[in-house]
Order: structure tokens, then sequence, then C-alpha cells
């Protein structure tokens, strides 16, 4: 539903507090005249942009994730996470409660109760004001982003090899026997002949901090990590005891000779980082649009990291090159430059963007 449904279907005392707080003059006891001001005064070409940049840095992440969290409807308990999750910092969260913010969004007009029987206590964003918030935010990130016309001296892109690579590791558990340890990880020979044989090759696990993406994210390098699990999901591979085996899945896959679309490894990805980072799937809306052109990765993680929470030991600044621009690398979506002179530049790959518009259109 857009603005106007909503506030036609609004109670005459939520039509005066928008009202008030927009200072509408208008007969407060008319409900035509209450919906038609406010439809005046949120429909200025104005309007969305200057409470965009007037928003603080909490609102405009609850904002942002009403906008990408892939429902239209919201119970009072999703919205409190939200709003939870929106504030990062002990300051933040000590100045007012989510449900404070949860009033504010009411109060202005942009966070509508449902109007059915069965919605009645469900929350909506109007489409219209989405589609306009999201307009506004693009231009937002956009604007601080340093462009270039031309290639970088060199650069680096890596379409469909996470799937070249899922074939030769299942390949290798087909020949070969396994031995898994008492945690079941695979010893480092093993790993090592598996990393070797990659078209991208990734150091061994060292000692120190790994948990929270992913099953295997603490045992084995992030891009071969996310291939295990993968396989592990798909149930081609099966930690046997002490051996790792090919199940009979993996190894009528292999028979079939074919290769596992890319936007499979995209989809299951997000499920898999979405704990840590809450927001990935805005983020990498925000990285797909503001990179359609080479872009500096220090600039276009200034327009980002406002965006992007904390997760233990990451900060985020790591979380931004390690956990997403890294693995969008690895799934095809974005190739990574230099210039020689050390400024690193970011441009999203064709695949990149129709994965987005897939991932968004759904």
């Amino acid at each position: 539903m857009n603005l106007a449904d909503m506030l036609t279907y609004a109670d005459i005392g939520q039509l005066s507090r928008i009202a008030d707080h927009y200072h509408c003059e208008c007969n407060g006891n008319s409900k035509h005249e209450l919906i038609q001001s406010i439809l005046q005064t949120i429909g200025r070409k104005e309007f969305i942009e200057s409470h965009v940049e007037g928003m603080s840095l909490e609102d405009l992440r609850f904002l942002n994730g009403l906008i990408f969290e892939g429902r239209r409807q919201f119970s009072l308990e999703e919205l409190i996470a939200c709003a939870q999750q929106s504030r990062y910092t002990e300051d933040a969260r000590e100045r007012e409660t989510p449900r404070d913010v949860i009033a504010r969004f009411r109060q202005r007009g942009w966070l509508f109760p449902g109007m059915t029987h069965n919605t009645k206590y469900l929350f909506e964003v109007p489409e219209d004001l989405k589609r306009r918030f999201r307009e506004a935010l693009e231009r937002r990130f956009k604007s601080g982003v340093v462009t270039r016309s031309e290639d970088p001296a060199m650069y680096r892109e890596e379409p469909d090899l996470l799937s070249e690579d899922l074939i030769l590791f299942l390949r290798y558990v087909e020949k070969q026997e396994i031995p898994l340890n008492s945690e079941g990880v695979m010893y480092r020979r093993n790993q090592q002949q598996i990393l070797e044989s990659f078209h991208i090759s990734e150091p061994l696990v060292g000692k120190g901090w790994r948990f929270g993406y992913g099953r295997r994210f603490k045992d084995y390098p992030s891009r071969f990590a996310l291939l295990y699990d993968y396989a592990c999901h798909a149930k081609w591979i099966r930690e046997d005891g002490d051996r790792l085996r090919l199940t009979p899945a993996g190894e009528a896959f292999l028979a079939e000779e074919t290769r596992e679309p890319m936007i499979q490894f995209v989809t299951f990805w997000l499920r898999l980082y979405k704990g840590p980072i809450p927001n990935l799937l805005s983020l990498v809306y925000w990285i797909e649009r503001c990179s359609r052109e080479w872009v500096t990765a220090s600039s276009l993680y200034d327009r980002m990291s406002s965006l992007i929470k904390p997760f233990y030991y990451d900060s985020p600044e790591s979380i931004f090159e390690e956990r997403i621009l890294r693995m969008m690398l690895h799934l095809g979506m974005v190739r990574i430059g230099d210039d020689g002179r050390g400024e690193r530049y970011v441009q999203t790959t064709p695949f990149g963007k129709s994965a987005v518009h897939r991932l968004h259109k759904g």
C-alpha cells in the first residue's frame, strides 16, 4: 500500500499526531483535510532529501533495515530487534529505547499498523515512501565515492571459479581417503593439497579468533570454508566418523558433469553471513549501486562504514574488506583493481548487477 491508502485507513487520532508533527495548517476535525495536508507536506520533492540528510546514524540504520529486510510487514518484536541492531554504541542505547524509535517513525507517518483483522498487530512502511527513501539514500551514498574513468593498471576478477573449484574439491574427496581429527577437521596436509589444486589459493588457517561465518569457518580459510559448508549443506559430502566421504548425492552430482550456478553460492553466502552482519543484503545492494564505475575502495568504505556493526574482534573495516568485499570478489560479483601506486579500486561485474537485481526483485 502507498501512503495515501494508509492515511485513508488511519484513524483521526493518528492523522492528527502526524499533522501536528509537521505543523500542518488545516481543520483538525476533518479527516479529508488532514490527509490532504499530510500528503502535500510529505509529497514535496525536497521532503525526503532533507529528512535523510538530517537523520541520526541510528535512525538511518533503522530505516535501512526496514527497507531491505525483505518483508512488507513487521511484528512489534521484529521492529524492536531491528531498532536494537541499529544502536551500535552504549551511548545510543542510553538515549532512547527501541519503542521510542518506533513511536517516532509512526509519528512521522513512515510506519503504519495493518488495516485488516489479520494484520492489525503488524506494521508496514508505505511502498511509495520506501521507494523515495531508497532513491534518497542512493544519492547520499553515491555523493562521496571517488570514481575513475579508465581501467586501473591491474585488476582481478573470479568469474565462475567457485563452481570450478567445487568440482575439484568433490573429485578429491571421491578419489582420496581423507582422515579427520577428533574435531572432524581435515589434517593440514590434505587441506594443502586441496588448496593447491584450486584456481584461487589461500593460506591455511593459523592460530587466532575465527567464528561466526559458517560451520567450518574456524577451521578452514574463508573461501574454502564457504565451499566446504556449501557441499555439506547440499549433502554431497559427509563427515563419517574419522573420514570425510562423498555421498551418493555427491556422486550423482559429479556424474551429471554440470556446474553449480554462481547465484546459488551468493544466496548461500548471504544466509551464512547474515548472523554476524545482519544488514548484509543492504550492504551488497549499496556496494553494487555505488560501484557501477570503478571507485576507490577507501571512498566506498567511507560511505558504507556507518552501516557496518562491529562483530566481536572484527572491526567495521575488516568486515568490509575481508567478509564482504573479498567474498564478493570470490563470488564473481566485483572486480578489484590496483593503480600501481597503492590505490585500490572496486567495480561491480555484470554478474554482480544481475545477482543484486534478482535478490532484490525476489
